[in-house]
């Protein structure tokens, strides 16, 4: 009698020691990234609202906190800073001071050998919580492309200079990259890599985010230099500019409405490390969703995660890198 193919995988999956064996994605701790917001209070250690488990740290409750992490083997953490001083430049994002800097500093005292990624954006850090200098010509206000990158060039060699692994920026200002792979080079930085935001939609999955990093914008909104949520040929162009000018890493942000974009980035530049990040929306909708029953965290939560694998992602920047380790290890 003939075995049909779908009947011999039957048999392969219902065998306790084969399932695993013919699964076809896999999702492990080392393919992820924790995002931590650092707050300027030191003993600062405040649970986000509208994300629950996560937190906002103050320097001196990191040491547990890295100590934590680096146990579970979670291989790196992205930054966010929350300043005490906000500004219309943003200053504190590249001062020699600032709260990045200094997390930066404090975390590799504890360990040296975690990956420390450093967002280099400005909506955090700046007065009226957009991601550059504001220009207002002829009553419309937007961002100023070309002042914008200079500071982000200072801003990535601060941090390299504090210590950071890799810079990332997230800002979506045309020429970033090309500013800041100049800047680094000119200063002696020429080995830190730079983790691109190369496909970066202007998403109402960043809600959380907003309130998590105290960075809402002041009035208007990014839709001028974020991505359009219907556009997926721009996506291709906006990631070959930044594998142009010299990105060694590519972002597709948000993930699960996204997954058609990280597949076809992923085909443009099958070679090009590419990262997904699943952002504070998609978390926090997991847990309301687990929270009211409707579903089981654990399971909607490896499954998210491999479909963000699955559509071509090399690593994924998670709020949940700490949950898939305690809750059930690596799969």
């Amino acid at each position: 009698m003939t075995s049909f193919p779908e009947t011999r995988l039957r048999r392969l999956r219902q065998h306790p020691k084969l399932r695993d064996l013919v699964r076809e994605t896999r999702v492990s701790v080392n393919d992820l990234i924790l995002p931590l917001f650092i707050h300027h209070d030191p003993d600062h250690r405040q649970e986000i609202a509208s994300m629950p488990g996560q937190f906002q740290w103050g320097l001196n409750q990191l040491e547990t906190e890295i100590s934590d992490i680096s146990k579970l083997g979670i291989p790196g953490v992205l930054l966010f800073g929350i300043p005490a001083h906000k500004d219309d430049l943003g200053s504190d994002s590249y001062s020699d001071n600032g709260i990045i800097q200094q997390a930066i500093q404090r975390i590799k005292s504890v360990n040296s050998d975690l990956l420390v990624i450093s967002d280099v954006c400005f909506c955090e850090y700046t007065s009226h919580g957009h991601c550059g200098v504001i220009d207002e010509v002829a009553g419309r206000v937007d961002v100023d492309n070309d002042k914008t990158l200079e500071l982000l060039a200072k801003q990535a060699v601060s941090h390299a200079e504090a210590g950071a692994d890799v810079v990332a920026p997230s800002g979506m200002m045309d020429g970033m990259v090309t500013a800041i792979r100049s800047g680094l080079d000119a200063h002696d930085y020429q080995h830190i890599p730079i983790l691109s935001y190369a496909v970066k939609y202007s998403s109402s999955f960043y809600g959380p985010f907003r309130e998590a990093a105290e960075g809402a914008p002041q009035f208007g909104d990014r839709k001028t230099y974020q991505m359009d949520v219907a556009n997926s040929h721009e996506a291709l162009r906006e990631a070959d500019s930044d594998v142009y000018e010299g990105a060694d890493m590519l972002m597709v942000k948000p993930a699960m409405a996204y997954l058609d974009i990280i597949h076809r980035v992923k085909q443009a530049h099958p070679d090009m490390p590419l990262g997904a990040y699943q952002v504070s929306g998609e978390y926090a909708m997991i847990k309301a969703a687990a929270r009211d029953g409707l579903l089981d965290e654990q399971q909607a939560m490896h499954e998210s995660l491999i479909a963000i694998k699955r559509a071509g992602a090399d690593f994924i920047i998670s709020y949940f890198a700490k949950n898939f380790v305690e809750g059930s290890g690596s799969r």
